[in-house]
């Protein structure tokens, strides 16, 4: 089979944390100091590793928890880890924090024109509170939403997919018609290949190794196209357009 030109799609679906979102440096900018000051001290590696563990575990036990509501209980799992006492003020500040996290510097440039490319949808398995706050960091660039909460369980799970194409249907989009954008393969572009979707892997991590604060997939996949960020992404459909 061919691989389909870029141009061929109307609908972009996204992943937003770690694909739009930089929860790496949101996790770390949170985590560095409640460490410090126990005098406790681990990479940053270490930290995000850490973190995947423990998301990997919610996922199996609670799949239909979102992860703003996972982020209370990883951050309980972490202080157990390392031996410090968990407080709730702490795990309510965590969980909040979710607010700040950045944007990838390029993330709010590469959605603006490919908003008037394509329908933008955000497909996330945040909660609808936390899409509000991150989707305001990125100019509010989303045509349509699916949260957790919506949809009642989280990616990997092909109901998500499954879901996404029932709520697009109205609109005429159908599954050709969209690509699916993450930097997950655990969550995101494992499960949508296998449900038959065209993909394009953000690979955030391009250079560092490991998959940082991202559950490890069982065995990564080819995604139908591959990009080293956004920019790079948007650069492909430029060239696609000449």
């Amino acid at each position: 089979m061919n691989k389909p030109l870029l141009k061929q799609f109307n609908t972009l679906t996204f992943d937003v944390v770690g694909t739009l979102i930089d929860f790496e440096t949101g996790i770390l900018d949170w985590f560095r100091p409640a460490l410090a000051k126990r005098g406790i001290e681990k990479t940053d590696e270490e930290i995000l590793t850490s973190f995947a563990s423990c998301e990997d575990r919610y996922q199996q036990q609670a799949p239909d928890k979102p992860f703003t509501a996972m982020l209370p209980l990883i951050y309980r799992d972490m202080a157990s880890q390392w031996n410090f006492a968990a407080s709730n003020d702490e795990a309510s500040e965590f969980q909040e924090s979710i607010r700040s996290w950045p944007a990838f510097p390029d993330t709010v440039a590469s959605l603006d024109e490919l908003g008037s490319r394509y329908r933008l949808v955000a497909v996330t398995n945040a909660d609808a509170w936390a899409l509000k706050y991150m989707s305001a960091t990125m100019n509010d660039p989303f045509d349509e939403q699916l949260t957790c909460d919506e949809v009642g369980v989280n990616k990997p799970s092909p109901r998500v997919f499954e879901y996404l194409l029932e709520k697009l249907a109205p609109l005429g989009v159908a599954r050709g018609d969209i690509l699916h954008t993450a930097q997950s393969q655990y969550h995101d572009i494992i499960p949508a290949m296998k449900l038959g979707f065209s993909t394009m892997w953000i690979e955030r991590r391009y250079g560092k190794g490991g998959y940082g604060a991202t559950p490890k997939p069982g065995q990564a996949t080819e995604p139908t196209f591959h990009a080293r960020s956004m920019s790079d992404f948007v650069q492909q459909v430029r060239s696609q357009e000449i």
